[in-house]
C-alpha cells in the first residue's frame, strides 16, 4: 500500500482553499450537467407560458368558486374553528404566579 502519495498529494494541489480564489479547482462541465440545465430551462419556460396564457379567461372564471362549493367549505371551516374565549381574565390573574413571595414589602 502506498501511503506517501495519498498523504502528500497536497504538493499537486492548488495553494489555499481548493474551491475559492484564482487558483481553485474547477470541475469540468459534463453533458449530464448541460442536459439538466436544459431541462430546468424548459420547465421554467412552460411555467412562464402557462402564467402568460391562463387556462380560463376572466369571464369563464367568474363564479367557478360557487360551482365548486368553495364558499360552503370556507364557511364550515370557520364555524369549526370557533374557539371558546375566557370571560373573566385580568392581568392580575395572568401574572399571579409572579407574586410568590412579597417579603420585601
Amino acid at each position: 500500500m502506498k501511503l506517501f502519495p495519498a498523504l502528500f498529494r497536497r504538493k499537486y494541489m492548488p495553494p489555499g482553499h481548493i474551491h475559492r480564489g484564482k487558483r481553485r479547482i474547477v470541475q469540468e462541465v459534463k453533458p449530464e450537467d448541460l442536459r439538466q440545465l436544459k431541462d430546468r430551462f424548459e420547465i421554467e419556460e412552460k411555467n412562464m407560458f402557462f402564467l402568460r396564457h391562463s387556462f380560463l379567461s376572466p369571464e369563464q372564471s367568474h363564479g367557478h368558486a360557487r360551482a365548486l362549493g368553495k364558499n360552503e367549505q370556507n364557511y364550515l371551516k370557520t364555524v369549526r374553528k370557533d374557539r371558546p374565549f375566557y370571560e373573566n381574565v385580568s392581568i392580575e390573574s395572568r401574572l399571579a404566579h409572579l407574586r410568590v413571595n412579597e417579603s420585601w414589602d
